[in-house]
């Protein structure tokens, strides 16, 4: 494939009339003139820190047909000439315009005019959720194009035709590929992790995924969030656990495969190999339907995905403004990629734990099917159960985990965690491999299926068994589940079982099971005996096309051993001997943290910081809160702190140890930094109990009913965390970092989604943790809540610290004025005082001013400068609450 081609052209630059009916002229005229914008809710801009231009941000509400609002933001960066093209930026199902924030200045910083906006029923937009109804969210598009046609920094094809891409994850991704079908003026889209049909991610082959049809329905708010017709198709398919004709249509019609043929431009696909919602085989069917249709079309399987792992989200931005300069700019020398890259996963980073990735890849894309090979199976005729009920059910993705512990990660890591019950599956091997094999697409075979009951319905998988079977892996934990129908009497049946791409070591073997059940889907409640054969070996693609890119030879290996010799003498002349670590500082031994210079540079910069020269010492039995706004540098020192990262400068000391990766004294160190993926079928106490078993640690030092006392989650212990609220989960995945009672306790954000109520719990759990002695350094932007739970302070600002200390002293401190003025104080008249000698920086408030004086200031010189200035001075007195403390120590720069 060509990735220089030229955008398909013919008619449809500057021609919108040529290309569509009278009927959708119609509608786009009468859309141009219903778009209303009700409101502005103001402008922002962010400045760069690193010399790239200022993003401006603009949120508006737009009226749409039918008295739906949405709820937008448009970015801008750099001067309005000469005009740039556009990009509408989409997100996920259940989330909002919020979260596409950070790719949406990356994108105005890199010459587009970004607009995003929260889909009909989701943030703060109005409406029912119709899964990209053609008539409302689809139609919704369009009106956003009509309004950026009319900005005069936007890039026009013609007249109404602005040079526009669309890009979006998930749901998101979607509607990038509806809107290329429905509006002519699209010119490039980028979608990920999607769906092609979703009929058939939902029901794939006549079987009902219901969990994560579930958290579809959960995740929109409820069923009475989404359009009528669709409330009432879930609940009818939910209830008898079987999708019918009428469900299969009504999601089809709002599938971009519904109008594939119609979309016929440039297409980057992104596609989760991590992701049981919206498999390989939907990208598959995706872009072999663009590229029928004339297309540039290129394909990247990516590691993570809807089940978790790495979303590789930095290069998979790279690569949509790569492609996007591409075709919406015009750029002939922008490399857009491979017609094809996989990542794929080898092992696991000893510093932080991350899987190492490396990509492979090909010039042309290889479908699922390239380079069969055959796998001769053995295994005689078997007949296993479906149990009333179908309970208990077989485990192979579990829906709703995500993060960077989903399952399939951990599938990928050579680590089986699938499930299958005695009597409930039959199982046919190939003989040991002689040689690697790598399966890059879907393995196909042939079985002959019978069944007690008219319907039969099957769980296909393909599982990696080491020697001796004492490891079983199955790929990105996926199954295929089909449904049999007329199976009494006996039916062949051809499985196109899941698309992976997986290396089977030499001396490994493949095991095909089929089994009746899998938590995932709905299988048959009545009991039945189904009766399964081989018809045929396993067809297995290898897509011999696709290289891994060679790592080129360190030069540590022409240097290692000469640098060795030298170093075994230098050992011989000296009698030295060098240790791993630095030797504990016994002055620090009962310090749990003591920052010493610590500096971090950021990536391939040698003088832009995200952390600078921080200092600071926490004691026993202090609650401390690290404070700062976005970009402090507050995570960054945490991920140091926990031994991720490594500083550039600087020393880190915990009870007098040095900070290296992997250091000992890190198991004295607890952290919780993100939401904790627990298995939701078992118990909170299980899920701890495993977790603790995963470490190799004795379970008595576990300390688990201490940890547990200290967290508060009482009975609900013995329920399964399926059942918990948010503040519980939170309380469980605190409990978890607590297990072994760390004497240092790091808690990022441990407060975020949890309602008031639960805020305060939590309060009083880190309050607890440190009444024994115990440490705990919390991480939070509630400034109401730090000061209540917190003893001590560190406030840091642009990677540097501000001030450190008790939070009375920072609260309190006579250095920080509160001038009451009755009513707000003008812009330019804050700054004058600012500049004031004496003063170090001033706020305007609601009614009044926070004014920091710096050593050689007084209360008595500043009134007499407000007066001179003619500031109607009422009051001025030290402020008292933390808030104003903060806004004043970093300058309004939050």
């Amino acid at each position: 494939m060509d990735l220089r081609l030229p955008r398909p052209r013919g008619p449809r630059r500057g021609q919108l009339s040529g290309r569509t009916t009278a009927r959708a002229r119609g509608r786009l005229s009468a859309a141009a003139a219903a778009l209303v914008v009700l409101a502005g809710a103001g402008t922002w801009t962010a400045v760069a820190s690193d010399g790239a231009p200022a993003v401006h941000r603009s949120d508006r509400v737009m009226a749409m047909d039918g008295g739906v609002r949405l709820d937008t933001s448009y970015f801008t960066a750099g001067p309005s000439s000469p005009r740039r093209p556009a990009v509408l930026l989409a997100h996920g199902f259940g989330g909002s315009k919020a979260d596409v924030r950070a790719e949406a200045e990356k994108l105005a910083r890199d010459g587009y005019a970004v607009l995003t906006w929260s889909a009909r029923g989701f943030g703060r937009s109005t409406g029912k959720i119709g899964l990209n109804d053609p008539e409302a969210e689809v139609a919704d598009v369009s009106r956003l194009l009509d309004w950026l046609a009319r900005r005069p920094e936007v890039r026009l094809d013609g007249n109404g035709d602005p040079r526009v891409g669309v890009a979006g994850a998930s749901y998101g991704g979607a509607i990038s590929l509806l809107a290329a079908a429905n509006d002519p003026r699209v010119d490039a889209i980028a979608p990920s992790i999607t769906y092609w049909n979703l009929a058939d991610a939902l029901f794939p082959n006549g079987v009902f995924k219901k969990l994560w049809a579930g958290i579809f329905i959960n995740s929109g708010g409820g069923c009475a969030r989404f359009e009528p017709e669709l409330c009432a198709m879930y609940n009818r398919v939910a209830e008898s656990g079987k999708p019918d004709a009428a469900a299969t249509k009504l999601l089809q019609e709002r599938s971009p495969s519904a109008v594939g043929d119609r979309i016929k431009v440039p297409t980057l696909i992104t596609q989760g190999q991590s992701d049981s919602l919206f498999t390989l085989g939907q990208a598959d069917a995706m872009a072999r339907a663009v590229k029928a249709n004339g297309a540039p079309v290129d394909v990247d399987w990516i590691a993570g995905g809807h089940d978790g792992g790495e979303i590789e989200t930095d290069r998979v931005t790279s690569r949509v403004v790569s492609w996007f300069d591409r075709y919406l700019k015009d750029d002939k020398g922008a490399g857009t990629g491979p017609a094809f890259r996989v990542t794929r996963t080898g092992g696991v980073d000893s510093t932080d734990g991350a899987a190492l990735l490396r990509g492979a890849s090909s010039d042309t894309y290889p479908g699922l099917d390239s380079g069969r090979r055959t796998i001769e199976l053995t295994g005689r005729e078997q007949r296993f159960q479906n149990p009333a009920g179908a309970s208990p059910p077989a485990i192979s993705a579990l829906p709703g985990l995500g993060g960077s512990g989903g399952l399939a990660q951990l599938s990928g890591l050579g680590l089986g965690v699938s499930l299958d019950f005695p009597g409930q599956y039959a199982r046919f091997e190939s003989a040991p491999f002689r040689d690697d094999l790598r399966i890059t697409g879907s393995p196909t075979v042939t079985v002959h299926v019978e069944s007690s009951t008219d319907d039969a319905v099957l769980f296909g998988k393909v599982y990696d068994v080491g020697p001796g079977g004492t490891q079983q892996v199955l790929p990105s934990q996926l199954v295929t589940p089909v449904r049999v129908e007329g199976a009494r009497n006996g039916k062949d049946v051809s499985l196109t079982l899941p698309a992976v791409d997986h290396a089977v070591r030499k001396g490994h073997r493949l095991r095909l099971v089929l089994a009746s059940t899998d938590l995932g889907y709905a299988s048959p409640a009545a009991p039945a005996t189904y009766t399964v054969s081989l018809e045929s070996a396993l067809q297995v693609p290898t897509a011999p096309a696709v290289k891994t890119a060679a790592a080129p030879l360190p030069s540590w290996v022409w240097w290692l051993p000469l640098a060795g010799a030298f170093a075994a003498l230098a050992l011989l002349v000296t009698g030295r001997r060098r240790t791993s670590a630095p030797a504990p500082d016994p002055e620090l031994a009962d310090v749990p943290l003591q920052i010493t210079g610590l500096s971090k540079r950021y990536a391939r910069s040698a003088d832009r910081y995200a952390v600078r020269d921080l200092s600071f010492r926490v004691e026993k039995g202090q609650v401390l809160g690290l404070l700062g706004p976005n970009g402090a540098g507050k995570t960054t020192t945490l991920r140091m702190l926990m031994g991720l990262i490594k500083p550039d400068d600087g020393e880190i000391h915990v009870f007098g140890h040095a900070i290296r990766p992997g250091a000992p004294v890190l198991s004295r160190v607890g952290a919780f930094v993100e939401g904790a993926g627990f298995l939701p079928h078992l118990t909170g106490r299980e899920n701890l109990e495993l977790y603790w078993r995963a470490t190799g640690r004795p379970r008595e030092d576990a300390h688990l009913e201490e940890a547990l006392e200290i967290a508060g989650l009482g009975d609900a212990l013995a329920r399964a965390v399926r059942t918990y609220s948010q503040g519980m989960r939170q309380r469980l995945a605190i409990a978890q970092a607590m297990l072994g009672l760390p004497d240092l306790l790091i808690l990022d954000e441990p407060t975020n989604g949890l309602d008031p109520p639960q805020i305060r719990e939590m309060r009083q759990v880190m309050i607890r943790y440190a009444a024994a002695g115990r440490t705990v350094i919390v991480s939070s932007h509630l400034l109401a809540e730090v000061e209540q739970s917190c003893t001590h302070l560190v406030v840091m600002d642009r990677g540097r610290l501000v001030q450190a200390g008790p939070v009375s002293e920072i609260i309190g401190s006579g250095d920080t004025l509160l001038v009451g003025t009755g009513t707000p104080v003008d812009a330019p008249v804050v700054e004058k005082v600012g500049a004031l000698p004496g003063v170090l920086s001033a706020v305007a408030t609601e009614d009044g001013l926070l004014v920091r004086l710096d050593p050689g200031g007084s209360a008595q010189r500043l009134v007499v400068e407000l007066v001179r200035l003619e500031v109607p001075v009422a009051s001025v007195g030290p402020h008292r609450r933390l808030e104003d403390a903060f806004l004043t120590l970093i300058g309004g720069s939050a």
